[in-house]
């Protein structure tokens, strides 16, 4: 197939499964694994690319997407976890690359292969931990513990697996004193790297050197330079410094990295898809199903036995809750690292079996000893060469079983332990004006999670007195935006008196809630519909809040005159249309579902049967009264 024509499918077939999950709220690595699987039998990638460009290709892309996830990383935000991440880093990993290696020998590896999967499953890594937090939104603990596992373990996991690799194809054999010298050198060289890099990349931004529609390709310019430079120096220590670049970066004071990370989130999402397409597209359902029978022992283990059990070893004795450890037992999907790493490893090994042979017949008659041990060696490689071929596709099934478990089962556990809600459904207020308070204790009575951020102490004390969860904070405040809980917000509502600062609070908590979950009043300088020199620009515009959009005076003005908010439920006795007659100066403010609650607009559709509308306004006579939630 042309190259052009199957990187066009590619991108296009994978951008498809993406929105599809997104839209049926289920992991969308699922669809892309079955969108590769399925375009595989008809193309495969070796034949498109070949292998050395494929695989130099998979290299990058992973080096871009760990740096993208790094720059998303703020020591200030775990200054409380310090220990548990440490923990997680070190201990964590020790134990699953143990346990997992001596599963894999129980279940009849060999013991060099069984090391090598052991290094190689021990990471998790954003490009599946991140689409699952997004969903589930838990606490802003475990989701810093859970971001800095998967960013930090997956370059460390994959120079594991690279030392393993080295000691087993090495005819000197494996010695730990040596692959600990490794392992330190690695190190030392990553950062040799990344420091000097990412100090001069900060200062040429802090002097304006690089003018913002260039800031998002100079940074992956930079970070593909920096992981092909480590790599030159010393093989296989590039991914770990482009991530130690990434956090550098993003702990430097004064950058501002908005543009940056909106175009790398971008990339991210079409590099991720474009990925499992491809690396799903060179494993066959017949490869699949021959693993199947101890693939599924195998993922059993891992789930139930190697990842609660290296958790909680991990983790004790640290700061975090039971809570906290059981939900970080049972999170911990494979993704894009775990599959490239060993579709790589894999062809190295048969690689490095015919380079060995080589010698072999080479020196054989110079030095008959050599070339005989040389051949034995080779003989010992050939061994372990099928076994290593089988697990491109035993990785592949870890990676579809784990994301599916964690992805569609995870939810529910975080909900039962108190740490995140399945279905997020609560809303945030930005300001605290009388008659929003008002509205959420009616929200509360319906079940829904409300949340105040404002930091004058007479707000703070009036939202308090309603018994309502508040945040004492500027909500256009660096804490607020990235740091600040939002377990169980689906929505927010910006109800400050400052038009302005509304405007500019949609803008920043676009990338926590999403665009359609953020909304503002009506703006007092709105102007007419086509006027430029009133209207708001549109990229500061929120979605406009309540039916009818009022802006802030209207609104306290009803509320001194006595609106207040009340509920009422739409039904066969009391439709839309009739609710409207009854009280044609209401505002619509909530329609509240069994499984969601929206923010009403002046363009929404007509609540349904069933629905239960927040509003402000007089309450209904008494004479339409009828059930409990009917008029309140």
């Amino acid at each position: 197939m042309n190259p052009a024509i199957y990187v066009a499918l590619v991108i296009a077939l994978s951008v498809g499964a993406q929105w599809l999950g997104w839209r049926l709220r289920l992991p969308a690595l699922l669809f892309l694994l079955v969108v590769g699987f399925a375009l595989g039998q008809f193309v495969s990638p070796d034949e498109v690319f070949g292998r050395d460009l494929l695989f130099a290709g998979v290299n990058l892309c992973v080096a871009i997407i760990l740096f993208e996830g790094a720059l998303s990383l703020k020591l200030r935000q775990v200054r409380d976890l310090g220990r548990p991440i440490v923990r997680l880093c070190t201990v964590t990993v020790a134990v699953s690359w143990v346990l997992i290696s001596l599963a894999a020998r129980l279940l009849g590896f060999d013991l060099r292969v069984a090391l090598l999967l052991g290094a190689i499953l021990v990471v998790t890594g954003p490009t599946v931990i991140n689409p699952i937090l997004r969903q589930l939104r838990p606490t802003r603990r475990v989701s810093g513990l859970l971001r800095w596992e998967g960013i930090i373990v997956d370059p460390l996991g994959a120079i594991l697996a690279l030392l393993v690799y080295q000691g087993v194809t090495s005819i000197e054999g494996a010695s730990l004193w040596r692959e600990l010298g490794r392992l330190g050198l690695t190190v030392v060289v990553a950062l040799a790297v990344a420091i000097p890099v990412g100090l001069g990349l900060t200062a040429m931004l802090r002097r304006h050197l690089i003018p913002d529609f260039l800031q998002g390709v100079v940074f992956v310019g930079v970070a593909l330079g920096t992981v092909v430079g480590s790599d030159l120096i010393l093989e296989e220590s590039g991914l770990l410094a482009v991530t130690a670049l990434g956090v550098l970066i993003a702990n430097r004071p004064g950058i501002e990295l908005d543009r940056v990370l909106e175009f790398k989130e971008n990339l991210q999402v079409l590099l991720v898809g474009a990925l499992f397409v491809m690396l799903a597209g060179r494993v066959t359902p017949a490869e699949i199903a021959d693993v199947a029978p101890i693939g599924l022992v195998f993922v059993a283990v891992l789930v139930l036995i190697v990842r609660p059990l290296s958790v909680q070893l991990g983790l004790a004795g640290t700061e975090t809750s039971r809570q906290e450890r059981i939900l970080m037992s049972f999170m911990a999907p494979r993704g894009i690292v775990a599959a490239s790493i060993t579709a790589v490893l894999a062809l190295q090994f048969s690689q490095a079996a015919q380079t060995v042979r080589s010698q072999a017949e080479a020196v054989m008659d110079g030095d008959p000893q050599r070339g005989r041990a040389l051949m034995a060696f080779t003989e010992r490689l050939a061994g372990m060469s099928g076994q290593v071929d089988r697990l491109v596709p035993l990785v592949f099934l870890v990676i579809v079983c784990t994301v599916a478990i964690y992805g569609l089962g995870i939810g529910r556990l975080a909900e039962r332990l108190g740490l995140a809600s399945a279905s997020p459904r609560g809303v945030m207020f930005a300001g605290s004006p009388a008659w929003a308070i008002d509205a959420a204790v009616a929200l509360r009575d319906l079940g829904v999670a409300t949340m105040f951020v404002t930091r004058r102490s007479y707000d703070l004390d009036a939202v308090r007195a309603a018994g309502l969860r508040c945040e004492a904070a500027d909500f256009l405040s660096e804490y607020a935006v990235d740091e600040m809980d939002l377990s169980g917000i689906a929505s927010m509502v910006a109800v400050t008196p400052d038009d302005n600062v509304n405007s500019i609070g949609s803008v920043h908590y676009r990338r926590a809630l999403g665009r359609s979950n953020v909304f503002g009043l009506r703006r007092t300088d709105e102007g007419e519909d086509g006027d430029s020199t009133t209207g708001t620009v549109s990229a500061l515009k929120a979605l406009t809040a309540f039916e009818p959009a009022l802006e802030h005076a209207e609104l306290e003005r009803r509320w001194r005159a006595g609106a207040r908010a009340h509920r009422v439920r739409i039904g066969e006795t009391m439709s839309w249309e009739r609710f409207r007659r009854l009280v044609p100066d209401s505002v619509a403010m909530f329609v509240v579902r069994p499984s969601s609650t929206m923010v009403a607009t002046p363009s929404m559709a007509a609540p349904r049967n069933g629905d239960v509308v927040v509003y402000l306004g007089e309450a209904l006579p008494d004479v339409v009264e009828e059930g409990p939630l009917t008029r309140r």
